[in-house]
């Protein structure tokens, strides 16, 4: 069922073509390689390699699934998340905040329905917890008692990574508070499972931190509702102000015990329906808001590789999701998508909002891009989570490497 699901899903598996065999073989395709005769450029993205064989990347899907359903143990002993809206599992269900997505449509194709993700289905944390083996992790204001040791999620829709940024909307944790319920959590809870902090450290530094924020900064920024940062700060300054931050940040966590942590880029923001609905531009984006993020990504990749090399025994991963998302703006059905530019839910104020509650959703979701006006559908989180996992675009190391270390 593995191999059936990726020759009929192939992009949730980082494939593009599972129907053709990469080399050039006899018989019009039926049969081996010709000899001599080069393959394609890309047999990655290839389920087949002949007319009857299959090419490493499948092998390497099936032999890592089969090594993890039958280990005693989960590839990492946790998974904690940090970040914004994208990640969030429900912690906003429980702040005062207009930021929430607990109530239908949203979670239509999640078997917890409305849980406060905002999507339809399962998040990229989702996806790597499952990959890991572990449980999704558990919103940290969902918490009865003691935590479960296989992770939490700390992310807040809204926020970001300056303090000022998401207050419009209510109350929500940016990523320092994000951090400070994560030293809590390592204080309080984690020294009552293991006997001695050296336990702690070898726990931590075998778990996985993943982390996406900044979007709603940028958001704010071209939106001018930072208006001090704005007249402040040029692109280059404000990245550079972001990015700072996140250095001290990221140290933060370093210090406390992480050393596994993957970073996603901000993504093209400037082609989701909240903007592209609001300014005016030539084209499918508004690609001066693009280039914003370019900018920070640019930046946060630099730092990344400089954490790594002075932090001892650091990985600093990065999430290159910006241009895979692009590309799949712009060429929706090379990633099995229909639809790239409108929200599949109906949403407040002329799909550039959050949806409506209990109005019906489109009936395809897996073939859009966007959920509502910010959001992305669980088919695309399954294309970059697929690709971080098991691909290139988690660099230097995807997660299935990561692991490994």
């Amino acid at each position: 069922m593995l191999g059936y699901d990726a020759v009929i899903n192939p992009s949730n598996y980082g494939l593009e073509d599972s129907s053709n065999p990469c080399c050039i073989t006899w018989a019009n395709g039926t049969s081996a390689c010709i000899p001599g005769l080069p393959a394609c450029q890309d047999p990655e993205k290839h389920y087949f390699w002949d007319g009857y064989h299959l090419t490493e990347t499948v092998y390497k899907v099936i032999g890592t699934r089969c090594i993890n359903a039958n280990s005693d143990s989960p590839a990492a002993p946790a998974l904690y998340v940090f970040g914004d809206s994208l990640f969030d599992s429900g912690n906003n269900n429980l702040l005062l905040t207009l930021a929430k997505a607990n109530y239908p449509p949203y979670g239509v194709n999640f078997d917890g329905g409305a849980t406060g993700r905002f999507t339809d289905g399962k998040t990229i944390p989702d996806l790597i917890a499952e990959f890991l083996g572990l449980p999704y992790s558990l919103p940290y204001f969902s918490l009865r008692g003691s935590p479960e040791l296989t992770g939490l999620n700390y992310a807040s829709a809204a926020c970001g990574i300056l303090p000022e940024t998401g207050k419009s909307s209510g109350i929500c944790l940016n990523f320092d508070e994000q951090i400070n319920l994560f030293n809590l959590t390592v204080e309080l809870e984690l020294s009552k499972h293991y006997k001695t902090s050296s336990e702690v450290s070898d726990y931590l530094s075998k778990s996985l931190f993943v982390i996406t924020i900044g979007s709603n900064d940028y958001l704010s920024y071209a939106g001018r509702q930072l208006l001090n940062a704005k007249q402040r700060y040029d692109p280059q300054s404000f990245a550079k102000l972001l990015v700072d931050n996140l250095s001290l940040q990221f140290q933060r966590l370093y210090k406390i015990g992480a050393r596994k942590i993957i970073m996603f880029e901000i993504g093209p923001i400037g082609c989701i329906p909240s903007v592209t609905r609001q300014f005016k531009h030539s084209g499918k984006c508004v690609e001066k808001i693009n280039q914003l993020a370019v900018i920070f990504n640019s930046q946060l990749a630099t730092l990344l590789k400089s954490l790594t090399s002075t932090l001892q025994g650091s990985e600093f991963i990065l999430g290159q999701a910006h241009w895979l998302g692009y590309d799949a703006i712009v060429n929706p059905s090379n990633y099995g998508l229909e639809d790239s530019s409108n929200p599949c839910c109906i949403t407040w104020a002329n799909g550039t909002s959050a949806c409506i509650p209990i109005l019906p959703a489109c009936q395809d979701p897996d073939k859009h891009f966007f959920w509502d006006g910010y959001h992305l559908t669980q088919a695309v989180y399954k294309v970059i989570g697929s690709r971080c996992i098991n691909g290139t675009v988690c660099v230097p190391k995807n997660i299935k490497d990561l692991v490994q270390i």
